[in-house]
């Protein structure tokens, strides 16, 4: 029957007329027939099956061994033996130099028959041997993916035991040498199935046999950080991370980065050639593993190989953006590479030609994926525009090119650059040697205490936090005409850029010490800011005046533009108007003077004096007239103290002033309470606000920022040695003094003024009262008749009917503290926030900012605390609470920023202008290069302290590495399958360049 067999597929009969007559042959073949019969049909069809020229002998073959092993099973496991299959796997089968391709395939096809008997075992363990070998001659892809295929159908045939191991081992050497010959569609897409299936089985024996991966890691580390090879191992080990458990990465990074036996040379790279594998289509997780190494060579200092890494791969990483199969991993790979590299602009420059290529490209194919990355690349770039300012001339064209995408706002800029600087990452022995410790998780950067030097860091961080004063401040142009203005830009600047935890304010302190200041002893802060804003706006007024990047609005009247413009930047920020009346209690004449101030000193009411205890909040609208105390008559109309002409009777008290009002906390649902005897009435109540009624949980005789201000402008008799000499009358006489706001300023620095001289010790006492302090607070100011009209048509901060006075809002900003007992001695630190007129988290797509809320502003704005160089998170119920906690922590300067209103709404019309046409601030060339080679310095000195405390590291405890935990044997120690490692890979361009 096999001659038969033979003869008709060998005729030249048409392909039809062949398959009927194999058909009839088939069909007698499942008849019973003698031994020696299916020999030699089993022969045959062996001989047809693997070295067949065409594909029509093959399935003949293939057809007729099936019939065979399932109709005469003896036969064909007498014929399927052990000897045989050894023949077959070492010395091939056919003619040599053409020995047949299709051996694997043969062997699954035939195994399916023999599994139930007895001698499979043999077979399973001849398989287990061999295909190790197999791998050990580094066979094509295909083959692989045969062998893969064998043993993905046939597990018993996977190597067991450390020969499993080494299998793994070797299966990822094969696959760093895979190459795609072909150029064609067709053949990639079958290269990229072949070696799915090769890692696919990597997957599948790591699932079973977890005590695997990490030898196998180690074996694929040491191949992509060989520096022998002449050409890099082929990217297609990218599929081969992807099947990693994640949970092991923590743990694989930490010991990688830490292993001194790999020099920076093999550790470059090793992370290069990853990087690469952004390339690989089929890689889930790559991206991953790229920054976990990335961050992991952040936390050990190891600076210089991240530098060379990302100068080297940037523009590769961004080429890939144009792909879409690629495009998500190569933008999380991106992102992390540009966001870290915060020292120096270089990076990002290199990849500004592109930008615009790209963004067209992207905006072209109008995908969901293309318009997500656009978005996300809109923000990088942003970002960099953010953290390295001052190249106009190279920025315009990439600007153009993503003017319509939409623009994150700083608070989202400042997260993105903090969380991923390389200084920002975290490491392990910090605790153990401080030198090594991270930069603030906050982003914030701390001052470097000079020797009691704390009041000057807690006010220079509070000026810092008063956003719209630090624009201006490092929008100024570069100019010597104000040398103290310009350090604090330089410090400004350092405290936005740097990438050290903690900076040293030394040339600063230098400028701005006062004369009077002992050198190392400790100062009063309130005294050190009035010097310093003092010297600042002097500096400026004598006429070295800085360049005005902040443009007054078109909309001012001359008179006011000029006012503005002829105001230091001191003046706008921090100055305020107060007016002082004295009326004489003889003739009633008032006189009058009007002064500039830059910050209320409020004094401690004498202890018998009546506290408010408590207040209610009211929307601006609704600020009425209000005693500090209640009237007899609740009737009784109020207002400023001199509006009325009508003299006093005999023991009438003086008409106290409009008081200030405040937010704090109160318990939901609890109704607020009536200020001064006047009702808050049901529109109150519609208020949203009106829930947080009362000041955070003051006793009733504490003391609150509120009442100290209500004191300040109360009436003062001036009586006995301090009478007033009346020019009126010409001699001294009982008066009445009154201090009276008549222009608000942007910010409100209030100081507390704890310290007060005691005769009896001859020493200055600190006053240890617990003061409440407001969130927020309307401050009355007084208003012409003409400005009260106004406000009226206006409708908003209404101002009392007849009173003369107007509410304006102000949020805290900053709390400087002083912690002791004594002005000379102590300790201080500030808590601050950012108060701006936009909503924090968010910014609107069309570019206008949008006023955030009341509430949004008083309790969604994250707090800091800045206590020299160490700074962290905090909230308002730690600012409130201090004093409760630690006595002698107490609130001593206090800043409060304007919310726009009638009165502020040019300045602040100015800053938004300014910040629309300005953007982040734009710091000169020789400040920027300044900061990048300063952090460059601080990287470098990092990676030498890191690598110098090598001693020090080693003598810690520590787990072993990872790959030391495989014991191996010895006689597998010098095996590697009797092969050196060969590089894969391919060429370069279009979409195959891209793989591979």
């Amino acid at each position: 029957m096999d001659k038969i067999l033979e003869a008709v597929v060998m005729s030249s009969y048409p392909n039809n007329v062949k398959q009927g007559l194999v058909r009839r042959v088939i069909e007698a073949a499942k008849q019973p027939m003698d031994s020696e019969q299916c020999w030699s049909m089993l022969e045959l069809s062996t001989k047809l099956y693997l070295t067949g020229d065409t594909k029509y002998k093959r399935e003949i073959g293939k057809e007729v061994l099936e019939v065979y092993g399932h109709y005469h099973p003896e036969e064909f496991e007498e014929f399927f033996n052990v000897r045989f299959l050894l023949s077959l796997l070492q010395e091939g089968y056919g003619p040599l130099g053409k020995r047949s391709h299709y051996v694997l395939d043969y062997i699954q096809l035939g195994l399916q028959f023999v599994l139930e008997s007895p001698s499979a075992n043999s077979i399973f363990s001849l398989l287990r041997i061999e295909v190790l070998r197999k791998v050990c001659e580094r066979p094509s892809p295909k083959q692989c993916a045969k062998i893969s295929k064998l043993l993905t159908q046939h597990p018993q045939c996977i190597p067991t035991g450390k020969h499993q191991v080494l299998f793994c081992q070797q299966l990822i050497r094969c696959i760093g040498q895979f190459q795609c010959i072909s150029e064609g569609e067709e053949d990639i897409m079958e290269f990229l199935e072949q070696v799915n299936k090769v890692s696919g089985l990597l997957q599948r024996i790591w699932r079973t046999q977890t005590s695997a991966i990490l030898p196998s890691l180690k074996e694929l580390f040491t191949i992509i950080s060989s520096t022998e090879e002449q050409e890099a191992p082929s990217n297609a080990l990218a599929s081969v991370v992807q099947f990693v458990p994640l949970e092991l990465m923590d743990g694989v990074i930490r010991n990688l980065t830490n292993d001194d036996s790999i020099t920076d040379v093999q550790m470059m790279t090793a992370i290069g050639r990853m990087i690469d594998w952004v390339s690989w289509p089929l890689g889930k997780n790559i991206d991953k593993w790229i920054i976990a190494l990335l961050k992991g060579l952040a936390a050990v200092k190891k600076f210089s190989i991240l530098i060379e890494v990302t100068l080297s791969k940037i523009e590769k990483v961004f080429s890939k953006l144009l792909y879409p199969v690629v495009r998500e991993g190569a933008l999380s790979v991106l992102q992390y590479m540009l966001l870290s590299f915060q020292h120096s602009h270089e990076a990002f420059h290199l990849l500004l030609p592109h930008i615009p290529r790209l963004v067209a490209s992207l905006k072209k194919e109008d995908s969901n994926s293309a318009i997500s990355s656009l978005e996300q690349l809109a923000e990088l770039i942003h970002c960099m525009f953010f953290r390295f300012s001052g190249f106009p001339d190279l920025y315009e064209p990439v600007l153009e090119a993503v003017k319509a995408l939409p623009i994150p706002n700083e608070d989202r800029i400042k997260h993105l650059l903090g969380q991923n600087a390389w200084t920002s990452q975290k490491n392990e022995l910090a605790c153990f040697y401080p030198r090594l410790a991270s930069k603030s998780e906050t982003g914030k950067i701390g001052l470097i205490n000079l020797g009691n030097t704390c009041y000057m860091n807690s006010i220079i961080q509070s000026l810092f936090m008063a956003s719209d004063f630090r624009h201006s401040v490092l929008n100024l142009t570069e100019g010597n005409s104000q040398p103290l203005m310009t350090k604090l830009q330089w410090l400004f600047a350092f405290l936005e850029h740097s990438q050290r935890p903690a900076i040293s304010p030394e040339s600063f302190l230098s400028a701005s010490w006062p004369p009077w200041f002992t050198p190392g002893a400790q100062q009063d802060c309130s005294e050190y800011l009035k010097y310093l804003l003092d010297r600042l706006h002097e500096e400026e007024k004598t006429g070295k005046r800085i360049y005005q990047k902040l443009k007054e609005s078109s909309l001012m009247s001359q008179a006011v533009e000029h006012h503005y413009l002829n105001k230091t930047l001191i003046e706008k920020m921090f100055g305020g108007k107060m007016m002082t009346k004295i009326r004489c209690l003889k003739c009633l004449n008032v006189s009058s003077r009007e002064e500039a101030f830059t910050d209320l000193s409020l004094a401690f009411p004498p202890p018998d004096r009546h506290v408010r205890g408590s207040t209610s909040v009211l929307p601006v609208e609704e600020i009425g007239p209000q005693f500090i105390e209640p009237p007899e008559n609740p009737s009784q109309l109020t207002g400023s103290p001199w509006i009325r002409r009508k003299a006093p009777t005999a023991g009438e008290p003086a008409a106290p002033p409009m008081p200030v009002e405040t937010l704090g906390f109160q318990e939901p649902g609890e109704a607020a309470n009536p200020l001064g005897g006047n009702a808050v009435g049901a529109d109150a109540a519609k208020d949203p606000l009106s829930a947080f009624g009362e000041q955070a949980c003051a006793p009733k005789d504490s003391r609150s920022v509120p009442d100290l201000i209500n004191y300040f402008l109360s009436p003062e008799r001036l009586t006995a040695e301090n009478k007033y000499h009346c020019e009126k009358c010409a001699s001294l006489q009982d008066a009445e003094k009154v201090a009276e706001l008549t222009e608000g300023p942007h910010y409100l620095i209030l100081t507390l003024l704890r310290f007060s001289f005691d005769p009896r010790t001859m020493k200055r006492k600190k006053i240890l009262d617990n003061v409440s302090i407001p969130v927020m607070l309307k401050l009355p100011i007084l208003v012409t008749p003409e400005e009260n009209e106004e406000v009226c048509q206006r409708g908003k901060d209404r101002a009392a009917p007849g009173s003369g006075f107007m509410s304006v809002v102000y949020d805290l900003c900053s709390v400087v503290v002083h912690s002791g007992i004594s002005s000379e001695s102590g300790h201080y630190y500030c808590y601050s926030r950012e108060c701006t007129d936009t909503i924090p988290h968010g910014q609107p797509r069309d570019g206008a900012p949008k006023l955030a809320s009341d509430k949004q502003l008083d309790f969604e704005i994250q707090w800091y605390l800045f206590n020299d160089t160490r700074v962290s998170f905090s909230s308002f119920e730690s600012v409130s609470n201090v004093t409760s906690f630690f006595p002698k922590d107490t609130a001593y300067v206090l800043f409060y920023r304007q919310r726009p209103g009638r009165q502020s709404c040019l300045l602040h019309e100015a800053l938004a202008e300014a910040g629309r046409l300005h953007g982040d601030a734009s710091l000169h060339k020789d400040l920027m290069e300044a900061i990048s080679k300063d952090n460059i310095l601080y990287l470098q000195e990092q990676e030498k302290e890191a690598r110098n405390r090598a001693a020090y590291i080693s003598a810690l405890p520590k787990s072993p590495l990872w790959w030391r935990d495989f014991d191996r044997d010895k006689d597998d120690d010098s095996s590697s399958g009797g092969c050196s490692p060969a590089a894969g890979g391919g060429g370069s361009g279009s979409f195959h360049g891209l793989v591979f």
